[in-house]
């Protein structure tokens, strides 16, 4: 079941953008049959789950209103983000990282960055989520163009904390060398992202990471929030925990 504020920004989704299509959408002919595209002209009909999921990856230039294909999209893909159904989460760019969709009416805009926030909230507080909490992490930044707000989220507890957990497994090996620890979301300026996702873990990561039984995993974090030189020359590094 969805947290209370996930159910209450689905819901707000479905208010706002249920009505939505893409009229005089035709679509790319090389991908999709015109049955399939049809669906794109029409409000309020449900997609079969895999086109859904064909049309929220394409890229914009597939579509002569890339834009108004994702309003039409948004409730029941909303739903597939949350529910576990839509395939490929954190593997490619999801359709809303590609569109304006903060120049949109108010509260088009602010249905969408509730509806985000609240899921990446929702991964946090389920032990199993469909998602893994990096993948999510991932699609949310990228949605967002921003770690801040994420992060901010991110409580400290047991179920938080396992999450940080195989979050700090996926980003420290590339953040400890100053590098994007990310796949595919390509921010304009990443060594900004870089240096605020090592501050975060330098503050917030290492005491959870310990209580959870990582203390390797603690001692990267701290060390990432050092000066490139001064972390490479501490004494971990010749430790026998590091280098076994």
């Amino acid at each position: 079941m969805p947290t209370p504020a996930l159910a209450a920004a689905l819901a707000d989704i479905d208010t706002v953008f249920n009505d939505f299509s893409s009229p005089t959408e035709t679509g790319c002919e090389r991908c999709f049959a015109p049955e399939e595209t049809a669906y794109l002209r029409t409000p309020c009909t449900r997609l079969p789950p895999a086109l859904l999921s064909r049309f929220v990856r394409k890229v914009p230039d597939h579509f002569e209103d890339h834009a108004a294909v994702m309003r039409r999209l948004l409730p029941q893909c909303a739903h597939a983000m949350a529910d576990g159904t839509l395939d490929d989460v954190g593997w490619a760019p999801h359709g809303l990282s590609r569109v304006e969709w903060r120049s949109w009416p108010a509260e088009q805009a602010s249905a969408v960055e509730a509806f985000v926030l609240a899921w990446w909230e929702d991964v946090l507080a389920a032990p199993e989520p469909p998602y893994s909490a990096e993948h999510v992490f991932e699609t949310c930044a990228s949605i967002l163009r921003t770690l801040t707000p994420l992060l901010d989220r991110w409580p400290a507890g047991p179920v938080a904390d396992a999450h940080l957990v195989g979050c700090a497994r996926s980003w420290l090996y590339d953040l400890v060398n100053d590098d994007w620890p990310f796949t595919w979301w390509e921010p304009e300026d990443r060594a900004a992202g870089v240096a605020e996702l090592r501050s975060w873990l330098a503050r917030h990561a290492p005491e959870r990471l310990r209580a959870r039984g990582e203390p390797d995993l603690a001692i990267r974090a701290r060390l990432v929030g050092l000066p490139y030189d001064e972390r490479w020359n501490d004494p971990y590094w010749t430790s026998p925990s590091a280098t076994s």
